[in-house]
C-alpha cells in the first residue's frame, strides 16, 4: 500500500507554534487579562491587589486595608491578614510566595483551603500584576519574621527570604507599572476613592484607607469603615432623594454555603438603581441573583397590596416596572463556586442562588412589610402610582411612536437628513438654536452628516414621566429621528446614526443644554451611551488671526502658546478703545459690545484674537473646518465607567434636592473653567 504524501505548508510545522511560560503570555497580550492597556488597565492592577485582601476580609481574617500611592509612582497595598504563604510549594518547588506571584491560575481560591468565599475566582490576580510592573516588591509578616522577595517585569530577582522580625501578621504588595505596557500612567483618585468606598460598604466592619503622597499632587488620605455595611451604601446613594420608607430594609442570611445580603429603600424619583454583587464583585449585567430579587420583590408587592386591598379586584397586578421606579437596592451573595460569565464578571450564572435569594429575600420583605404597615402602604401607594402612569405612557408612546414614525416616513420637518441610508457611516448633529442649525446645515457634509436643530431647552427628565417627555416636541423628534424607541421599547439595531454629536454654545445656556439633553440619553437611551455612540463636539473658543491667516484655539492654554508663536512675547492685557495708532496689537473681543481687550506690543504684528461664545457666530465654512470636519474636528465620546456614580451625579444636579446642588456648585466652583454668564 502506498505511503500518503503529505504536503508541507509554507513551513508551518510544530516548529512555528511559540509556547510562552510562565507569564510571558500575560505580557504579550495583556489585554486578555486587564482588559485594556489604558487607565481602565491601569487601575485594574490595584483592583487586583486589593482584591486579594479583601478576600482576607470576607475570610475573616483581616480587618485594616491600607493603599497609598507613593511619591516615587508606585503603589502600595497592605493588609493585616494571614500573610501569604512563604514554605516550599511541592508541586513548584520554589515558595508558595513566588508560586502565586509567577503562575498563573496559582493561589489560595482552588481547591477550597485556602478561602471559603472569594472574588478572584480565575486565580490570576496579582501574578498578572507582577506580570505588567517594572518593579515589584512582596513583604510577608508571617510568624514573627518578615520575609522579602522583589521582582522585575514578573521575574524574580532573588528567592523569597528573611530580612528581619516583626510583631504583626499580614502583606504588603508594592508595585509599578511598566511604561512599556501601559499607554496611561497617571491614577484617577476619585476613580480609586470610588471603588474603594464601595468595597467598604459591601464588606461590614473593615476599615479601608487611601492616601495619595504623589509629588506634584496634594497630600490626602481618607479612610472608609462601615457598620452598617450595605444598609450605610443604600442610605448614601438616597441622601439627596425624599425616601418613601424611612426604615431601610435588610435581611442577611446563611443557605447552604452561600450568604445572601439585601437592602432597599424607596424614593420619589422615577428611576430604579439596583447595584447586584457576587463575592464583592459588581455584576452590571445582573444575572440569577438579580433575577431572584426581582421575581420575588414583584410576587411580595402584589400579594401585600392585594392582601391589604391597596390594589382593588378590577386593577391590574403591578408589573416588575411598576415595582422598581423609585427604588434603590444592594442586592449581595457570597458563594464558594461563583459561575461568572467571562473574565469581567459581568454576569452571575449560578442557578440555585436565584431560588436562595428569591426565598430569603421574600420571606423577609414579607415580614418588613407586615411589621412596617404605614412604610408598606407609602411603598405600595408609589407603585400604584407608577402602574397609572405606565398606562398612560404606553397610550402616549401608540399614539406618538407609531411603526411608520419610527421607519422613516415621517421624519421630524427640522432634521435635515444625510444621504447616507447606512447607520455605521452617518452622524446626527444635535444643534442648539437654528442661528447655529443654519450654519451646520450649511457647512456639513451632506452625504454622512444630519442636523436636527433644538428650540430653547428640553425638558428636565429627572422630573418627568414618559408621557410628559413625549408630550414634548423636541424630545418627540428627537426619539423618532434616531429611530430607536425609547426605555423598555429602545432597539439598538435600529439606530439610524451611529455617532449621535451633542452641539453647543460655549456659555451657561449651551452647558444646561448639554446637561439636560445627557440626561435624556442617560436615564431613556442607556444602551446607546454604553455602546459608545454620544459624543460631545468640541468648537474652538477662541480664532487668532495674523493678517489673513487663521488660528484655531480650544483652550485658553492653546491660545497662550499660538500667541507666543505668532510673536505676542510677553504682552499686557489693557482694557481700552481700539487705537489706531498702535504698531502692534493683540485685541481680544468679546460679545459684551464695547469693551475690548487690547494689546500694544514692539513689531509690525497684529494679532486679532476672537472669543466665541455661540456656533452662529461661525459662518458655514469655519464651522466644518473646526467643528465638523472628520479630518480635524475633536470630539468627546460619553462614556459610563461606574453607572452608580454617574446616576448619584445625575440625580443631585437635576433633582429637587437644592441643597445637595448648592453644596456642590460651592465646592466645584473654582475648578471650572471658560465659565461666560
Amino acid at each position: 500500500m502506498a505511503k500518503e504524501k503529505i504536503k508541507k505548508s509554507n513551513g508551518y510545522d510544530a516548529g512555528a507554534i511559540t509556547v510562552l511560560e510562565g507569564l510571558d503570555p500575560v505580557r504579550k497580550r495583556p489585554g486578555m487579562y486587564i482588559g485594556s492597556t489604558s487607565a481602565a488597565g491601569l487601575h485594574h492592577l490595584i483592583w487586583e491587589v486589593v482584591d486579594n485582601s479583601i478576600d482576607e476580609a470576607m475570610a475573616g481574617f483581616a480587618s485594616h486595608i491600607e493603599v497609598r500611592l507613593t511619591s516615587d509612582g508606585m503603589v502600595e497595598v497592605a493588609d493585616n491578614g494571614r500573610g501569604i504563604p512563604v514554605d516550599i510549594h511541592k508541586t513548584t518547588g520554589v515558595s508558595a510566595l513566588e508560586t502565586v506571584l509567577t503562575k498563573l491560575h496559582a493561589g489560595g481560591k482552588f481547591g477550597g483551603a485556602g478561602y471559603k468565599v472569594s472574588g478572584g475566582l480565575h486565580g490570576v490576580g496579582v501574578s498578572v500584576v507582577n506580570a505588567l510592573s517594572i518593579y515589584l516588591k512582596a513583604e510577608v509578616h508571617l510568624d514573627g519574621k518578615l520575609w522579602l522577595q522583589e521582582y522585575k517585569q514578573g521575574k524574580p530577582r532573588a528567592k523569597a527570604k528573611p530580612v528581619g522580625k516583626t510583631n504583626k501578621n499580614g502583606t504588603t504588595i508594592t508595585f509599578k507599572p511598566d511604561p512599556e505596557i501601559f499607554t496611561e500612567l497617571e491614577f484617577s483618585w476619585g476613580k480609586i476613592l470610588d471603588r474603594l468606598r464601595q468595597q467598604a460598604y459591601l464588606t461590614k466592619g473593615i476599615t479601608l484607607s487611601v492616601a495619595d503622597e504623589r509629588t506634584g499632587h496634594s497630600k490626602k488620605l481618607y479612610k472608609f469603615h462601615f457598620e452598617g455595611g450595605i444598609k450605610s451604601y443604600v442610605k448614601a446613594l438616597n441622601r439627596n432623594q425624599s425616601v418613601k420608607n424611612e426604615t431601610i430594609f435588610y435581611v442577611e442570611k446563611e443557605i447552604d454555603d452561600s450568604k445572601v445580603e439585601v437592602a432597599l429603600q424607596y424614593n420619589d424619583e422615577y428611576n430604579e438603581n439596583v447595584l447586584a454583587f457576587a463575592n464583592n464583585i459588581h455584576n452590571p449585567e445582573g444575572g440569577t441573583h438579580l433575577v431572584g430579587f426581582r421575581t420575588a420583590l414583584t410576587r411580595t408587592l402584589n400579594s401585600y397590596a392585594r392582601k391589604q386591598n391597596l390594589l382593588k379586584e378590577k386593577d391590574e397586578n403591578l408589573t416588575g416596572d411598576d415595582v422598581r421606579e423609585g427604588l434603590t437596592a444592594i442586592v449581595s451573595v457570597k458563594l464558594r463556586e461563583p459561575q461568572f460569565e467571562g473574565q469581567t464578571k459581568g454576569k452571575l450564572g449560578n442557578a440555585e442562588t436565584k431560588t436562595y435569594v428569591e426565598q430569603i429575600f421574600g420571606e423577609a420583605f414579607t415580614a418588613f412589610l407586615e411589621e412596617n404597615p404605614r412604610q408598606g402602604e407609602q411603598i405600595v401607594g408609589k407603585c400604584v402610582l407608577a402602574s397609572q402612569a405606565r398606562i398612560a405612557a404606553r397610550t402616549a408612546r401608540a399614539t406618538i411612536l407609531r411603526k411608520g414614525a419610527l421607519e422613516g416616513m415621517t421624519l421630524p420637518g427640522k432634521l435635515a437628513d444625510c444621504s447616507s441610508r447606512k447607520p455605521e457611516e452617518s452622524e446626527l448633529y444635535i444643534v442648539e438654536g437654528d442661528s447655529a442649525g443654519g450654519s451646520a446645515k450649511q457647512g456639513r457634509d451632506r452625504k454622512f452628516q444630519a442636523i436636527l436643530p433644538l428650540r430653547g431647552k428640553i425638558l428636565n427628565v429627572e422630573r418627568a414621566r414618559l408621557d410628559k417627555m413625549l408630550a414634548n416636541n423636541e424630545i418627540k423628534n428627537l426619539v423618532i429621528a434616531l429611530g430607536t424607541n425609547i426605555d423598555d421599547q429602545f432597539d439598538l439595531e435600529k439606530l439610524r446614526y451611529h455617532r449621535v454629536i451633542i452641539m453647543t454654545d460655549a456659555d451657561v445656556d449651551g452647558s444646561h443644554i448639554r446637561t439636560l439633553l445627557l440626561t435624556l440619553f442617560f436615564r431613556h437611551f442607556t444602551p446607546l451611551v454604553e455602546n459608545g455612540n454620544l459624543y460631545i463636539a468640541q468648537p474652538p473658543l477662541y480664532q487668532i488671526k495674523k493678517g489673513s491667516t487663521a488660528h484655531w484655539a480650544y483652550t485658553d492654554e492653546q491660545k497662550d502658546k499660538i500667541v507666543k508663536e505668532l510673536g505676542g512675547g510677553a504682552i499686557e492685557i489693557l482694557e481700552a478703545e481700539t487705537d489706531e495708532s498702535a504698531e502692534d496689537e493683540v485685541v481680544e473681543e468679546t460679545d459684551e459690545g464695547e469693551d475690548k481687550k487690547k494689546t500694544k506690543a514692539k513689531g509690525p504684528v497684529k494679532l486679532i484674537i476672537q472669543r466665541y461664545k455661540g456656533l452662529g457666530e461661525m459662518n458655514p465654512q469655519q464651522l466644518w473646518e473646526t467643528t465638523m470636519d472628520p479630518a480635524s474636528r475633536i470630539m468627546k465620546q460619553v462614556t459610563v465607567d461606574d453607572a452608580a456614580m454617574a446616576n448619584e451625579t445625575f440625580e443631585m444636579l437635576m433633582g429637587d434636592d437644592v441643597a445637595s446642588r448648592k453644596n456642590f456648585i460651592q465646592t466645584h466652583a473654582k475648578k471650572v473653567e471658560n465659565l461666560d454668564i
